[in-house]
């Protein structure tokens, strides 16, 4: 006996509930299930049976499924993406209620500084009840900021705790430009295993970068990116994007996160920086928009970070197994 059931909300519990009792059991992407254009009548029913017979015939794609060890670490920093998204509404609704009460810092206060905080701080405005305002704003704020360091501190923790070979493939992104440590700890906990990707293509359209098309005969017709595959890590490549506008350097910080990479990977990561600013300034030249360009160049850095995690992933398997 086989089962499958589509992906949602319960999690993995009842594929490793089931895996346990020696029943094989596979998760379905519910985007990719083939649907009749034709079909108007949705029952639970009708649903299962459709998967049965799709399940049989081969028709229906599985998701990969992580370890519990690695789902942890996934929902540790899908946590922390979930405080920063707080941080930055907190912030703007206390920047919109100075701005209406006409309080701007200096001009030689960067905004969110330890700086800016200390100069709202400062403030006394004249009704009590816009103190208490500005107090609950600020409070938001500064719990925010201090989740976020507590939620750091344990990614580090897991990261130091982690097995060699993700240890390995977390030091060995970070020789990328514009990924650190949290980013590369996130690539990997949403991916697993990188070398389960056969080609750098695969992993573009998992990540949903690569741009939708309708094409028939000689007629070609493309548009924006899918986006039906991983949010979390699409948006962690498109942030990285953004710092290959610069011209390619190895500046301090990149050099100190290289420091563990193998010769192998800096050579990598530096055509990466090369050929990804020359995609980023050609596509420039051709007037497109910005936002354009650099999910372009975040396509393109999927498939440098798939072949970092091939490099390092095959360099630890060639390594002789010591003996206990």
């Amino acid at each position: 006996m086989q089962c499958c059931y589509e992906a949602g909300p319960c999690g993995f519990d009842l594929q490793r509930a089931l895996t346990a009792r020696q029943i094989p059991c596979e998760i379905i992407a519910p985007a990719l299930i083939p649907r009749r254009a034709g079909d108007r009548i949705k029952t639970d029913r009708r649903d299962a049976g459709q998967l049965a017979v799709l399940y049989r015939a081969g028709a229906l794609t599985a998701i990969h499924i992580p370890t519990e060890q690695e789902e942890a670490a996934r929902d540790l920093l899908r946590c922390r993406e979930d405080i920063r998204a707080d941080l930055l509404r907190a912030r703007h609704r206390l920047s919109k209620f100075l701005l209406r009460h006409g309080l701007r810092p200096g001009e030689k206060i960067k905004a969110w500084s330890a700086k800016h905080l200390a100069w709202a701080k400062t403030l006394r405005l004249e009704l009590p009840t816009l103190e208490a305002t500005l107090l609950d704003y600020l409070t938001e704020v500064e719990h925010a900021c201090e989740r976020i360091a507590r939620l750091e501190r344990a990614i580090d923790q897991a990261v130091e705790s982690a097995p060699a070979t993700i240890r390995a493939v977390i030091d060995g992104l970070q020789a990328l430009r514009g990924i650190a440590r949290v980013s590369a700890a996130t690539i990997v906990a949403e991916l697993g295993q990188l070398s389960r990707f056969s080609r750098p293509k695969q992993l573009m359209g998992y990540v949903g970068a690569v741009p939708r098309e309708h094409s028939s005969g000689e007629h070609v017709r493309r548009g924006a990116i899918t986006k039906t595959g991983n949010a979390h890590l699409r948006r962690i490549l498109v942030e990285a994007a953004w710092s290959y506008r610069h011209r390619p350097k190895v500046g301090s910080q990149l050099r100190r996160r290289q420091r563990r990479a193998s010769e192998q990977v800096k050579e990598i990561a530096w055509k990466a920086q090369q050929r990804l600013h020359y995609r980023y300034v050609r596509l420039m030249g051709r007037s497109k928009l910005k936002q354009q360009v650099v999910t372009a160049v975040a396509r393109e850095l999927a498939g440098f970070v798939w072949a970092i995690g091939v490099e390092v992933e095959k360099h630890l398997a060639s390594r002789p197994v010591r003996a206990a």
